[in-house]
């Protein structure tokens, strides 16, 4: 009976949904109020959040002995906040770019991708490979803080301060911090469950649940978010959680997997998913910084290029598993 994992699935995706805004919104207020500027909360705090779901999955699923869905989740969610979540805001709104740090970040989340896809070359991640990764995480981590320093008045940081709830005290936004973790770890823990389920009952490879439903699921608050905040016209505040969220994805949670369950990749996920991962990030490299004179953006027809790859991508997926 598959209606059990299923709704298992509905329901934490759904918790993950609302308690990693929670989250975000109490880490960010406690920031605030031991003095951390706004262009460093939205850089740091705000990215590390967004993300959290997609770490806590991949703790989940290393520590169960599921490590596909965890691989799969982290390309996956920064396919999908690529081709989907800027594509479809993008088509809905052009989507320029006037953050100085977030031209810079872009190029950093480029060269990141790159890295963690060299350590798949060999088709193994390593604990070696997880160190590299976390080396190289905490390394962008003091980058991040310093051009946070170094940029105070980023237009990015006006926008993420309009973000950042200021009228909680700091205890109750630790105590919302609090709580929302505790969900976020429950329903991580139960979406893995749910998926591995799912997986078993229809016969399909654990890596296409974690690159298809799973990542699908945890990106869809990140476009709600994103839709709203290009309604606000907070444009390079829509796109820099993007961009932060892909970048502790690629790291962190590749990371997390390598050192606690170190193993083989398949090799679908060397020949497919990071290479579209590699493609979608260079386009988003074009589009918002190179070959432009001005300041870059994401029109509306490089935004249906994105959601049309990004459909292509899911039924390649569902093709290659034999459902479609």
């Amino acid at each position: 009976m598959l209606i059990l994992p299923v709704f298992a699935i509905v329901v934490s995706l759904a918790l993950l949904a609302l308690s990693a805004d929670k989250f975000v919104d109490g880490a960010s207020s406690i920031a605030y109020h031991y003095g951390v500027s706004p262009l460093l909360i939205g850089l740091t705090i705000v990215s590390f959040g967004t993300s959290a779901p997609e770490i806590l999955i991949a703790v989940m699923s290393a520590t169960s002995d599921n490590s596909d869905i965890a691989v799969g989740n982290a390309i996956g969610s920064n396919i999908a906040n690529i081709a989907l979540i800027l594509g479809v805001a993008s088509v809905f709104k052009p989507m320029p770019v006037s953050s100085t740090v977030l031209r810079r970040e872009i190029p950093l989340l480029l060269c990141v991708v790159l890295f963690s896809t060299a350590l798949l070359y060999d088709l193994m991640l390593s604990r070696f490979d997880g160190v590299a990764l976390m080396t190289t995480l905490f390394i962008c981590l003091g980058w991040l803080v310093w051009q946070g320093k170094s940029q105070p008045d980023d237009v990015m940081g006006e926008e993420t301060e309009e973000r950042v709830d200021t009228r909680s005290d700091t205890t109750q936004s630790i105590i919302i911090t609090t709580v929302a973790l505790v969900v976020l770890l429950v329903s991580s823990k139960t979406l893995v469950w749910g998926a591995v389920e799912i997986a078993r009952a229809a016969n399909v490879s654990e890596l296409m649940i974690g690159l298809s439903i799973i990542a699908v699921g945890t990106s869809l608050p990140e476009l709600a978010a994103t839709i709203a905040c290009v309604v606000r016209r907070e444009f390079d505040l829509a796109i820099g959680n993007v961009v932060g969220s892909n970048l502790f994805n690629a790291l962190s949670v590749l990371g997390v997997v390598a050192l606690l369950a170190p193993g083989e990749v398949a090799v679908a996920v060397l020949q497919r998913d990071a290479l579209m991962h590699v493609a979608l990030t260079i386009c988003l490299f074009v589009f918002c910084v190179g070959w432009r004179k001005a300041s870059g953006r994401i029109n509306r027809f490089e935004g249906l290029f994105f959601v049309c790859v990004f459909i292509a991508y899911q039924w390649l997926l569902y093709r290659q598993e034999g459902v479609a």
